[in-house]
Formats: C-alpha cells, sequence, structure tokens
C-alpha cells in the first residue's frame, strides 16, 4: 500500500468518527447514564465530512451513500439541537418579563 495524503486525510477523519464513541463514554460514565453530548454530533459531522470527501476521491458509491447519509442526519441532529437551545433561551427570557 503507498502512503499518500489521501491515506493521511481518510485516517483523519476516520480518527476523528471514532473519537465521538471515546467522547459519548466518557460523559455517559460522567453522567452515570447514558447520554449523547453536543462534542459527539460534531465529531460525527467532522469525521463523516473527512470521510465522505475519502470516498467521493476512491469513486465508491456505497462508502458515498452512506457517508452522505450520515452527515445529513449529524447535520439535521445539531439543527434539532440548536432549535431546542432556541426555545429555552426564549422561554427563559418570558420568565424573566
Amino acid at each position: 500500500m503507498m502512503w499518500d495524503w489521501w491515506i493521511i486525510v481518510g485516517l483523519g477523519g476516520q480518527t476523528a468518527f471514532s473519537l465521538r464513541f471515546l467522547v459519548q463514554w466518557i460523559a455517559s460514565e460522567k453522567k452515570g447514564e447514558s447520554t449523547i453530548p453536543l462534542l459527539f454530533w460534531y465529531l460525527s459531522l467532522i469525521g463523516g465530512s473527512i470521510l465522505l470527501i475519502y470516498a467521493l476521491h476512491r469513486k465508491d458509491p456505497v462508502f458515498i451513500i452512506g457517508q452522505a447519509t450520515g452527515v445529513f442526519i449529524y447535520i439535521r441532529n445539531l439543527m434539532l439541537i440548536r432549535k431546542k437551545a432556541g426555545r429555552h433561551a426564549r422561554d427563559a427570557l418570558q420568565a424573566c418579563s
């Protein structure tokens, strides 16, 4: 196997993607219950996006479809989290008025 910068890109994406499980495990242990911290979704998006770029370079349709679907889901989860945070902020402002 020839080590070129694309292999390094792919390994970097896989590392970011894998770190999300470590982050989730540590957060759950600290909380004493299963939880998914915000950093999990950002690592998912970063790692998934890098892996999607790598898959596009390799022209692997199976890998492309899998990563593109994942990236869509990670973005949607972050949008839902942001929407919920906005609702909580509005509720807090209304409570202070």
